[in-house]
């Protein structure tokens, strides 16, 4: 069941990520939690696929991945997975721009976001979520 916290409505929880929805900065957030350390490739596609239906559904054009707290390490088929099965979700529901949420400091939040085909949005990958709002915000 959901429960609204301020202006974030957390959809889903379990051991691995928490899933919300923010009308205010029109966004759907999918955070990971420690948790992901046990998590197998299974638990990750269910996860990426419930976080890509979601976003059919509620039709959010902005997507963030919180990976702050993400421990698991995806076996080297997910990326193709990913590209097949949940990308064309997100294009299908109107993304118009994706972030990751990179643990502070990070070196590959330097860069500009991008598309990254197959997805037709563009990509960032940001330290702070200040950097995600003002981008979400241009």
């Amino acid at each position: 069941m959901a429960s609204k916290t301020g202006v974030r409505t957390e959809l889903y929880r379990d051991q691995f990520g928490v899933l919300l929805e923010d009308w205010d900065h029109q966004m759907l957030e999918l955070k990971w939690l420690e948790g992901s350390a046990s998590m197998t490739d299974d638990d990750f596609r269910a996860w990426l696929d419930r976080f890509s239906a979601e976003a059919e559904t509620r039709r959010q054009p902005h997507l963030v991945i919180n990976v702050r707290e993400f421990r698991h390490r995806p076996g080297a088929d997910i990326a193709a997975w990913r590209d097949e099965h949940v990308i064309p979700r997100y294009n299908r529901a109107g993304v118009t721009k994706f972030a990751f949420l990179l643990p502070e400091g990070s070196p590959g939040a330097a860069g500009s976001p991008a598309p990254e085909p197959p997805g037709t949005f563009p990509t960032g990958y940001f330290d702070t979520p200040g950097k995600i709002e003002a981008w979400f915000n241009q």
